[in-house]
């Protein structure tokens, strides 16, 4: 494996599943390394960062795809994304006196966002709860339930690199779907293999060594690996829109008490500073570009 941060697509020949399989290792640490996260949290967002870009390479569209969850236990809230099928980002939210020994999301929401660069935003809304492979059933029910694609997925992350593993049923055409395929025994077949991959090995092991310990006496056909990286979407022109929502005089109001206006991103905690001129520049350019 090339780069060890990459998804890479494989199909099964002579059958109609199809598969994805993913690993993260800078990308990963990039978003560790902004955070203090408890063990629990790292683990469960470097599921999520490996869920979306498994899911991101589904698509045959740019744009977004994200997973969001709120639940009801410590952890809050936890959101991972995938940009244009190769930028990563992630954070996590929980409570205060956060324990190991309590749940970690509780009965909760997963909301899985497609948000395209052309077309239709589109959510689904699955239940979550603190099952031991909580996000892989939650994401296999959200395709049975709103895609009716037939699929599994293999989640799982230490301190140094979360990988995933998908397979599909491949739908019969565009508007049916692949709950009932006519191959059953090849899809009994691939999941059972599927079923005796354990963490080491797929945190561990290469994409071709993986495949092949699974599924040597099928025929798989291994597509090329997409590179992925972790980057935020924040900017001080993002930042700078913000403050104009404010209006002129409320704007200077706030550099007035404050000195400046502040904004920190939560994700990747890059500050931008914006001082009185700073402001007075935003909304003079604002003046000349509705003129």
């Amino acid at each position: 494996m090339s780069n060890p941060d990459q998804t890479q697509r494989f199909l099964f020949d002579d059958t109609p599943l199809r598969g994805e399989i993913t690993g993260l290792q800078q990308s990963y640490r990039d978003v560790l390394d902004k955070h203090n996260y408890p063990e629990p949290v790292r683990h469960l967002l470097g599921q999520f960062m490996a869920a979306v870009a498994l899911l991101s390479d589904t698509l045959k569209f740019e744009g977004t795809l994200s997973l969001q969850v709120r639940g009801a236990g410590q952890v809050r809230m936890l959101m991972a994304e995938c940009r244009d099928h190769e930028a990563l980002r992630a954070i996590a939210q929980y409570t205060d006196d956060f324990s190991s020994s309590d749940p970690l999301l509780g009965n909760g929401q997963l909301a899985i966002t497609i948000d395209p660069k052309r077309g239709k935003r589109y959510q689904g809304i699955v239940p979550i709860d603190d099952d031991a492979h909580t996000l892989a059933r939650a994401l296999e029910g959200y395709f049975r339930q709103s895609e009716q694609i037939r699929t599994r997925i293999w989640l799982d992350a230490d301190d140094q690199r979360a990988a995933g593993m998908l397979v599909q049923a491949m739908p019969v055409s565009a508007s049916e779907g692949s709950l009932e395929i006519k191959d059953d025994d090849a899809w009994d077949r691939v999941t059972h293999l599927a079923d005796t991959l354990t963490a080491e090995e797929l945190l561990k092991l290469d994409n071709e060594t993986i495949l092949h310990r699974l599924f040597h006496e099928e025929k798989v056909r291994l597509f090329p690996e997409r590179g992925l990286r972790f980057q935020c979407t924040c900017s001080r022109e993002r930042c700078g829109e913000a403050i104009l929502t404010l209006g002129h005089e409320e704007a200077k109001e706030v550099v007035a008490e404050e000195g400046a206006i502040i904004s920190d991103c939560q994700f990747c905690h890059q500050q931008y500073r914006f001082t009185a001129d700073d402001v007075d520049v935003l909304f003079e350019q604002q003046r000349q570009r509705l003129q």
